[in-house]
């Protein structure tokens, strides 16, 4: 891959990560300002709950993509960017470009989702 595309899906994954990260700050905030002896009555503690577990699996999930991020970036700089991590052939810049994240090629992605189809069932 060219250097200046390198470049290109740094910045990408660099806002990806800045985006993510103001975020998370924005919902610290938001559930600082939130006391649960602000609810009224049972029904809104049971919302607030949900709301909560609901927040929590999204930052889970937002962790684990920043995880991803860095490890993609890790690979910018040591030169192994854009590799499948199955087959070691080029990523399409296409799919990077939808899933800067991505470690695994169009037909690695499939094949590995067909497996777990077959051993889901």
């Amino acid at each position: 891959m060219r250097a200046k595309e390198l470049e290109r899906f740094k910045k990408l994954l660099l806002a990806q990560k800045a985006e993510l990260l103001n975020n998370t700050r924005k919902l610290l905030k938001e559930e600082a300002q939130h006391s649960p002896d602000d609810l009224a009555d049972e029904t809104d503690l049971a919302a607030s709950e949900v709301n909560q577990n609901l927040t929590l699996r999204l930052r889970d999930r937002e962790r684990l993509l920043i995880q991803k991020i860095e490890t993609a970036l890790a690979k910018i700089d040591n030169g192994s960017y854009g590799i499948c991590e199955e087959c070691e052939e080029p990523i399409e810049a296409k799919r990077l470009e939808a899933r800067a994240v991505a470690t695994l090629c169009i037909a690695c992605k499939e094949e590995q989702e067909h497996k777990e189809k077959v051993f889901a069932n």
